[in-house]
């Protein structure tokens, strides 16, 4: 939403003298006090996480995708779990070499090559863009250049599967397993590293959250955006390059696997393909705007962010894929199209809904939603040196129908992706179900942020537009 800064610095000094006594109103973001329940969710999801990713990729490698036929056979003695784990392929040299080289290389695009896609795409915004506030009142610079590392690394990928033929297309299927085990490791170390860092040496010390819980501080993180040098940041990177720049290659590998076993690529896995891709792509030419969401606006950089865009994302995101490598699903025509309606009009609600509060943002409300100047309710909060900000709560078009309609098109985007697997096994359908539970709990987590921000005004705003995410029912 747009902000501008109080001028009046008699209300800023009173302010200041009030930060003590005011925290819950001055230090919003995520939690600085761990109660019990939270600590168990951490502790169940750093033991239990890394168990799921591993436990699906084993049902697919093992058990053609089935996920409980593992189950079955170990309680039945039919197998012991160092029976599956001897089976799983290990860490190799050749994985280790091509997940080296591939971090490298987005690490260089990252860095070194100033975007120019700005340059010549009508309506791309690129190059050196501003993020939102942070709780220090700090305003970051970020070099804007998704899109062109994605350009450029696809690109590469087609010359070289149509023309170069270094590697194979299905590489990264072949080597899957032993994959995983390096983004673990990345995952493990840039979370451990982070954590470090705010201990001794943060970015920006009044950006830092201390719980005193040492469990809770590494899952979350401790600082608000650490950074390496002028413009190495983490979340921008970790959220955007390793996991989704590789989200459609992965897709890509699958896809020519299944046509290096059948002789042919289904529908289905078109699918997935093209709705997944138009989400990738969508992300990248939206690059700049999701400086203003929440893992950049409230969350801090731990294992939740560092391991979970390392692992979690490129191995349970890319499910759909995986399933449809060892299961060739070859939808009839109307089913086809009906996955096809179902996840483009999704994500005609996740994109317009988005573009909306982009467009009252960058206007500062003067703009017309649905044909009429939009209605909104004016907030204000304070960053913890006491500089007081305004902000807009828009309440007119998708916003006025819900306060996260944004995530109901996503939702519905996420099903087709399921449905175009057909209904022989659960396992595809992870995504919808983990995407349901995450994007609800997200909706909560907003809501209790916005309420420590914003106080009475969030009462105000949250009387005007009262569902959540589906008009009418919650």
């Amino acid at each position: 939403m747009p902000a501008h800064k109080e001028k009046n610095s008699e209300e800023r000094n009173h302010k200041n003298i009030q930060n003590d006594t005011q925290a819950s109103q001055v230090q919003w973001g995520r939690a600085w006090e761990v109660d019990w329940f939270s600590l168990a969710s951490i502790l169940f999801l750093l033991m239990f996480a890394p168990l799921t990713v591993y436990y699906f990729i084993m049902s697919c490698d093992q058990y053609q995708c089935s996920l409980t036929d593992p189950l079955i056979d170990l309680l039945m003695g039919n197998k012991h779990l160092s029976d599956i784990w001897n089976k799983t392929p290990t860490l190799t040299y050749t994985a280790a070499g091509i997940y080296t080289i591939w971090v490298a290389f987005q690490v260089i695009l990252y860095m070194f090559v100033p975007d120019f896609c700005h340059k010549f795409l009508p309506g791309y915004v690129g190059g050196v863009q501003e993020g939102a506030v942070t709780p220090a009142g700090v305003v970051n610079k970020y070099e804007i250049n998704g899109l062109q590392a994605w350009i450029i690394t696809h690109v590469l990928w087609f010359a070289n599967a149509y023309y170069f033929h270094w590697f194979s297309p299905t590489i990264i299927f072949d080597n899957w397993i032993p994959l995983l085990w390096c983004a673990n490791i990345l995952g493990y170390v840039v979370s451990t590293f982070a954590m470090i860092k705010g201990y001794f040496f943060p970015t920006n010390a009044k950006d830092c959250k201390f719980t005193g819980n040492f469990f809770y501080d590494y899952m979350m993180g401790i600082e608000f955006n650490p950074r390496i040098g002028k413009w190495f940041d983490f979340k921008l990177f970790f959220n955007g390059r390793p996991g989704i720049v590789a989200w459609t290659l992965i897709n890509l590998s699958y896809a020519a696997k299944q046509q290096e076993l059948y002789g042919q690529v289904t529908n289905s896995m078109i699918l997935v393909n093209v709705l997944q891709g138009i989400y990738v792509l969508d992300f990248f030419w939206n690059e700049a705007w999701y400086l203003k969401t929440i893992d950049i606006c409230h969350d801090h950089f731990g294992w939740y962010l560092g391991w979970g865009d390392c692992v979690w994302l490129p191995y349970l995101y890319t499910l759909q894929g995986l399933y449809l490598v060892y299961h060739p699903v070859q939808l009839s025509t109307a089913s086809a199209i009906g996955v096809l309606m179902l996840g483009l009009i999704g994500y005609y609600i996740f994109r317009m809904t988005n573009h909306q509060k982009d467009l009252f943002r960058r206007t500062n409300g003067n703009c017309r939603i649905w044909g009429k100047k939009p209605e909104y309710i004016e907030c204000s909060y304070m960053s913890v040196d006491g500089t007081k900000y305004y902000s807009k709560l828009m309440i007119s078009g998708f916003w006025g129908w819900a306060r996260h309609f944004n995530y109901t098109g996503d939702l519905m985007g996420s099903l087709a992706y399921c449905l175009a697997c057909g209904f022989e096994h659960i396992l595809p359908y992870f995504y919808i179900i983990y995407m349901t539970i995450l994007l609800t709990h997200r909706c909560i987590r907003d809501e209790h942020r916005c309420f420590s921000k914003y106080g009475k005004d969030w009462k105000l705003y949250t009387a005007a537009v009262p569902y959540r995410l589906i008009p009418g029912v919650f």
